[in-house]
């Protein structure tokens, strides 16, 4: 299979990760049929650009799709892509499977990642799975706590002090000089696993919206490219609306599509508490609004009060998400859909990974002999 610049059109023949025009690269699209099979890789084997190495596999995808209370209020009927169960408690596991997958067969020995959060501890994860070293570079900022997730699993964690931004270009110059395969969040490989999310819905509704939590944007290049393939090879007959959705405090892609703009520009001074989603100059960017515009599909941003009170929504219902997470939710209150009409709302990440900004329920304190007039 060839990899294409969805941008200006150049092709490549080699496993590259970025066009000489600086844009990310994908496969070109797959076509195939299901097939009967345990896992999501073995059901739709015939849209994977590389074997999936499934003795290495922790269990990934198939995630639960939870029909969900929370939209009857605006009449539609919602439903809930329960991410969050994966191996490492994020979307980040599908995609660093099938790269990991790629990095075996192709012999490396050391594989890196560029991330402070879900993507740093699905990398040094998956890595001692497959027996293959790992290099995880964060930024200066990272706290102790937050990189006890990642460390555990074995791999190398270096903290990086400069350019936060300069570093996910420089992973990729330095990884092919030093033989180490970076797996970086718009990777083809990542992007490639992360149609999975797509075709686990298609088998279960067909979807008139999905709405996507959106950083760096490979989560919504994945989900769009899986929904298209399925579209292609005539297994589903319309495609659903796919709907971005960004943190208010940094949401380069949604004003960039608001101000119809071809190319998105860094988003200055970001602050925001959805943190997993605040990249201020997303490497997919200029992809996604790409696909926004040839699809006709939109892009939303939620403010942070709206995030929180998402958040403590979804608590209600037994789920307990991170704050990027819960934008999908959020953004359904500035959403005007037809009534009826069905929406997926994905949920990226667990929220035990961001115990310290959760909201704390209240909690009594009760004398084991008042214990009877405390339960009434």
């Amino acid at each position: 299979m060839k990899l294409v610049c969805p941008i200006c059109g150049k092709t490549y023949d080699e496993p590259v990760q970025r066009c000489e025009c600086g844009e990310p690269v994908e496969f070109e699209r797959f076509t195939g049929e299901p097939y009967i099979g345990k896992s999501v890789w073995e059901r739709f084997w015939d849209f994977w650009p590389v074997e999936p190495a499934l003795e290495f596999s922790l269990g990934e995808g198939d995630t639960p799709l939870v029909k969900s209370g929370l939209g009857e209020e605006l009449g539609v009927k919602l439903y809930l892509k329960n991410e969050t169960v994966n191996p490492t408690w994020s979307f980040k596991d599908r995609g660093t499977f099938l790269a990991m997958s790629h990095a075996l067969k192709a012999g490396y020995k050391t594989v890196g990642t560029v991330s402070t959060g879900n993507m740093a501890a699905s990398v040094s994860a998956y890595a001692s799975r497959f027996g293959l070293k790992a290099k995880i570079l964060v930024s200066e900022s990272a706290s102790d706590e937050k990189l006890k997730a990642v460390s555990v699993y074995g791999g190398e964690v270096i903290r990086v002090h400069g350019d936060y931004g300069r570093l996910y270009f420089e992973s990729l110059k330095l990884g092919e000089r030093l033989g180490v395969y970076f797996m970086n969040s718009d990777n083809p490989f990542r992007i490639e696993g992360y149609k999975g999310i797509a075709f686990e819905i298609a088998e279960e509704i067909s979807p008139d919206y999905v709405l996507i939590p959106t950083s760096s944007g490979g989560l919504f290049r994945g989900i769009a490219k899986g929904f298209i393939e399925l579209h292609e090879s005539g297994l589903i007959d319309d495609l659903p609306t796919l709907i971005a959705v960004q943190a208010e405090g940094c949401s380069p892609i949604c004003r960039a599509f608001k101000e119809g703009k071809a190319k998105i520009e860094r988003f200055e001074n970001p602050k925001t508490i959805a943190k997993a989603i605040a990249n201020p100059y997303p490497p997919s960017g200029n992809a996604v609004l790409r696909l926004m515009r040839d699809f006709g599909w939109s892009c939303v941003s939620v403010s942070d009060g709206e995030i929180l009170e998402a958040q403590r929504k979804l608590a209600g219902e037994g789920l307990f998400v991170q704050p990027a997470s819960a934008t999908g939710i959020a953004a359904l209150e500035r959403l005007d859909l037809p009534r009826g009409a069905k929406v997926v709302s994905i949920l990226t990440g667990s929220g035990l990974k961001t115990l310290k900004s959760a909201p704390q329920g209240g909690i009594k304190e009760c004398p084991l002999e008042m214990l009877e007039s405390c339960l009434r």
